[in-house]
């Protein structure tokens, strides 16, 4: 399996971006469709976006217009750009490989958008 190691959460004011990154530990390319998903408390964890191993994205009608996925082959590290963040994004946000034999998961990283 892959490790995956998320950074980039944090505090942020509404209206506030911020990019999360997850490293993995060897090559995804290829290999592993990416996802970030995230859980508020009291919450079942949801999907927020994807990216296959083509480049294809999709996401969460909750973050259309406002969060951007992609990833970086090269450097085995996928992104999720946050962009005019709300209250209701607060969540600990989870990086996921997955393919048709195996998925993995990260720790997490806390995002809290409050004023």
């Amino acid at each position: 399996q892959v490790q995956l190691v998320e950074s980039g959460g944090g505090l942020v004011q509404p209206g506030g971006s911020l990019r999360l990154s997850c490293a993995a530990s060897r090559s995804i390319f290829g290999i592993y469709n990416m996802a970030w998903y995230r859980q508020a408390p009291g919450k079942q964890r949801e999907l927020v976006a994807t990216v296959t191993t083509g480049g294809s994205t999709n996401y969460a009608d909750s973050v259309k217009g406002r969060f951007t996925i992609s990833r970086d082959n090269a450097k085995n590290t996928v992104y999720l750009q946050m962009n005019s963040l709300k209250p209701e994004d607060t969540a600990v946000y989870y990086c996921n490989a997955n393919n048709i034999a195996t998925r993995s998961w990260g720790q997490g990283t806390q995002v809290t958008v409050s004023s």
